[in-house]
């Protein structure tokens, strides 16, 4: 399983305009190519009198779907240059759509090729890109007696607590990197002379 990987925050949209051609970025995390068409259905009504609705993206952790399209534009114009920016960026789980309104005036090859890669910048840039991390999710349970020190354990080494239940006893649920799974139960081992109820449970993905 993938420990880290990269993707955009949230939607967004960022728009240039180059000799008169308006092109319109716009950048969704996505988790599924179902959801990524989905989009790219939706954006082609939304801007259905376009000259152009060209994409590309990245699903997967390990990218193992990647599409893109020129949608009309001279092969290799278009889509390549966006997935390249994804690409380049190590962006997954991540599509954009560059929508242009010819303005009149044609840009060539390479102009072109500028002007996709420019708006997909724009767009992730203003998306914002967050690194999500594999973390292992650990209740522990100890006396009273030593929850101070243990708190203080965890803050100190950057563990999150994620949740905290008294009842007989204190049940901290603890959130560890996968990476730090073996240092931390030693350390609270250690930490606790081995009086701590150490339970591992299930793994996810938190944003940072």
């Amino acid at each position: 399983m993938v420990k880290k990987y990269k993707t955009v925050a949230k939607y967004a949209e960022a728009e240039i305009s180059i000799k008169k051609s308006r092109f319109i970025a716009t950048v969704k995390p996505v988790k599924t190519q179902e959801e990524a068409e989905e989009f790219l259905d939706e954006l082609r009504k939304k801007y259905w009198n376009a000259t152009h609705n060209c994409y590309a993206y990245q699903i997967g952790k390990k990218n193992e779907i990647q599409r893109f399209s020129d949608d009309g534009e001279p092969q290799g114009t278009a889509g390549k240059p966006m997935l390249d920016v994804l690409k380049g960026e190590n962006l997954t789980d991540t599509i954009v759509v560059v929508t242009r309104y010819f303005g009149g005036t044609e840009l060539g090859t390479g102009g072109l090729v500028r002007a996709y890669g420019r708006s997909t910048k724009e767009g992730v840039l203003a998306a914002g890109i967050i690194e999500c991390i594999l973390v292992r999710r650990y209740i522990v349970t100890i006396p009273y007696t030593l929850v101070g020190k243990v708190q203080y354990l965890l803050a100190e080494n950057g563990y999150i607590t994620e949740d905290e239940e008294y009842t007989e006893d204190v049940s901290l649920s603890v959130l560890v990197e996968e990476d730090n799974c073996e240092i931390f139960e030693d350390q609270i081992i250690q930490a606790t002379s081995d009086e701590a109820n150490i339970k591992k449970e299930n793994t996810l993905y938190i944003r940072r």
